[in-house]
């Protein structure tokens, strides 16, 4: 128990380091806290700019393969030679003075602005590549938002009840130490009346001492717990937490259906498929660096009057493109890629895998746990009914202090342990939940223990 409160208290520092907390609810059923570290936490808030982010980079692929327009304007300081051979008139030239061949200079300050348009009509797919790759992206960010939010709602909630396990614990602490100091009453009356040894009434004292140790103890975890949940749900001061630790008489849904769920629609599964997906598009991507590409050309000079010599009104036309040589082996590019897909696979292969036997685990768990607690129910009838008779025996001098003491804390100990049963329980449920990629129903499945959810 003393290792999941600091597992709370460590939670709820860290998120207090976070910013002011909000105003604090009164009471809080699981399924309100649920809702409230959704709204409140800035982990999901970072998980859903990542997927608009995604989801904006895949909206610019969906226009790849339209036309590209640009304009271009230069002004030019431009001067051109031009050399005129006289040939057969060469003499009639020299005759006149003139040098063969002919020498004329231009120079002029001119501008120029122009439109072009090009539109590619094939790349070797690596247009369907860069839409594919985007969406896989999407996929991927969708599915970490989605295992992000699991991950602090399995955290929430072992804080949440670990904070009632804290609570039922203290309970159960202060009922012994009641107990205990009655018994320690009793025994000073029997002391003064000489009626037993002065070493049962210290017996009995000591005793108390420790029972009012381990409940200062349990007052603390309690508020170390409560720190954690203040920090997770962003919360100015302790919440009367309304959904206790409680455990259904029936069984859980049967295994298969769990798994099948997980299967589905586990968000791990999800990213890694996604994943593969990427990789295949980086394949097609590495293919399509291998084959030529065709595009469409058009410009147009707006400006026919001052222009260069060599400048054309207008152009259009059709090009292909193609790589000869490249400074990075393209062939080793694509053999790269083609790994890179195979590991995905692979690494999605073995996801099924392990989410498939930690379902199986989890579930094992929480069957185990809730059979352990309702055994528990029968040891502390048994308790109660020896620390009764202890108790009676006591007062007509049959039996000892220590008798009293011992069944005293037997009966705690019951208690307790039937409350570790209990948070175990939920402890597999989160679990299960986690693992098979339900983690928001947990308050459904809460519910049917019988507890508000």
């Amino acid at each position: 128990m003393a290792r999941l409160l600091a597992f709370g208290l460590c939670a709820g520092s860290f998120a207090l380091a976070g910013g002011a907390l909000a105003q604090d609810p009164s009471s809080l059923s699981y399924a309100a806290a649920q809702q409230r570290y959704v709204e409140q936490s800035d982990a999901l808030d970072a998980a859903d700019a990542g997927v608009r982010a995604a989801a904006a980079r895949y909206q610019a692929t969906r226009t790849i393969g339209r036309p590209e327009v640009e304009i271009e304007a230069q002004v030019l300081d431009f001067q051109k030679t031009l050399f005129l051979p006289l040939g057969p008139l060469a003499n009639v030239g020299a005759a006149f003075g003139l040098d063969d061949p002919l020498q004329f200079r231009i120079r002029e300050l001119v501008s120029r602005p122009i439109i072009t348009a090009t539109m590619p009509l094939y790349t070797g797919g690596q247009m369907d590549a860069a839409r594919t790759g985007a969406a896989s992206r999407l996929t991927i960010e969708e599915a970490a938002r989605d295992d992000t939010t699991a991950k602090g709602l399995a955290q929430m909630a072992r804080a949440y009840f670990g904070r009632q396990l804290a609570a039922q614990a203290l309970s159960v602490r202060r009922a012994l130490v009641n107990g205990i100091g009655q018994h320690v009453l009793d025994a000073r009356a029997l002391e003064r009346e000489q009626q037993i040894a002065r070493v049962q009434r210290l017996q009995a004292e000591a005793a108390l001492e420790q029972a009012m140790r381990e409940q200062e103890k349990a007052e603390g975890d309690v508020a170390a717990a409560e720190i954690g949940v203040m920090g997770l749900l962003r919360l100015d001061a302790p919440a009367d937490l309304a959904t206790p630790l409680a455990v259904p008489t029936a069984p859980l849904p049967p295994v298969g259906e769990f798994i099948a769920t997980a299967l589905d629609d586990h968000p791990t599964i999800r990213k890694l498929d996604a994943s593969v997906t990427l990789a295949g598009a980086g394949v097609a991507a590495e293919a399509a660096s291998l084959r030529p590409t065709v595009y469409a050309l058009a410009q147009y000079n707006l400006d026919r009057e001052n222009t260069l010599l060599t400048d054309p009104d207008f152009i259009f036309g059709v090009g292909i493109k193609y790589k000869l040589a490249s400074g990075l082996g393209r062939r080793s590019q694509l053999a790269a890629a083609r790994d890179t897909e195979a590991q995905a696979s692979a690494g999605a292969r073995e996801a099924r895998s392990q989410i498939e036997t930690g379902v199986m685990i989890a579930h094992n768990r929480a069957e185990n746990a809730r059979r352990r607690h309702a055994l528990y129910a029968r040891s502390i009838a048994a308790a109660d009914e020896a620390l009764r008779v202890a108790r009676l025996a006591f007062r007509e001098l049959q039996g000892t202090s220590r008798d009293v003491t011992d069944a005293e804390l037997l009966a705690a100990s019951a208690r307790v342990e039937q409350a570790l049963a209990a948070y175990e329980y939920v402890d597999a449920l989160i679990n299960l939940m986690e693992v098979s990629g339900q983690m928001e129903r947990l308050p459904e499945y809460l519910a049917l223990a019988g507890g508000q959810s």
